[in-house]
């Protein structure tokens, strides 16, 4: 039996992650990813895998390789029959910080030893209190935490999960408003148009068109709205 909750999440500090760099400024979009959200949900066994990969390397404490391991992750959601949409901001601000830094060309060594030449960089975060809301697809009830942490910083935000949505589940042409991850819904649905929001790993798309696709029209207090059925963690080849 599929359950729908809607997500609210209310940052407590300012949120930054590089969604675009122009120049000397890094940007962050107000929009969460899904990979992201699966991470700070809780719902990835990421002390599983860090805990194996410790055992065949012989460490504890040091990941020995920088790369990410989305689809190792996520997959087993697939069979638990667990799925994250993107969050879009509800309401949000941003604040721009400057931040200083020096090249330390000193420590290249047999080099010739040069001055430290002083830069600078920004960085545009989104405010605390800012709000998101993204939806979670199960096929059992399922409890989330109410403190997660998001971002470079690992900022502090509450989450807020409602009851389980009413919704019908119909097969016609419809429109989603909301984000979602093209490669998660072009395998099982014939997409017409859509609008691209440009982020790694995977760009999202948005107010996305689908021709005779199966959905969930969803009521949240007197509002209504759709979202595509089927959505599963795929990875391209």
């Amino acid at each position: 039996m599929t359950h729908i909750y809607h997500c609210s999440i209310e940052l407590h500090d300012s949120l930054y992650y590089a969604t675009r760099e122009i120049g000397r400024l890094y940007e962050t979009e107000p929009i969460l990813h899904n990979y992201a959200l699966c991470y700070a949900l809780g719902l990835v066994d990421s002390d599983r895998y860090a805990t194996r990969v410790s055992e065949e390397h012989e460490y504890r404490y040091f990941c020995p390789e920088q790369v990410p391991k989305y689809e190792e992750h996520l997959t087993p959601l697939n069979q638990q029959g667990i799925y994250v949409t993107p969050a879009k901001a509800i309401r949000h601000s941003a604040v721009l910080h400057t931040w200083k830094y020096a090249n330390n060309h000193y420590h290249v060594e047999m080099g010739k030893t040069q001055k430290n030449i002083p830069s600078f960089g920004r960085a545009k975060e989104i405010a605390a209190e800012s709000q998101f809301e993204c939806f979670v697809i199960v096929n059992q009830p399922i409890e989330l935490p109410k403190w997660i942490r998001l971002g470079k910083w690992m900022s502090k935000a509450v989450l807020t999960v409602s009851e389980p949505l009413k919704f019908d589940r119909y097969t016609s042409d419809f429109i989603c408003e909301h984000p979602l991850n093209p490669l998660d819904v072009m395998f099982t649905q014939q997409v017409v148009s859509y609008d691209t929001l440009n982020m790694p790993p995977v760009s999202l798309i948005r107010n996305v068109r689908f021709l005779n696709g199966s959905h969930y029209r969803c009521k949240l207090g007197t509002a209504t709205f759709n979202l595509p059925a089927n959505m599963q963690y795929r990875f391209s080849g």
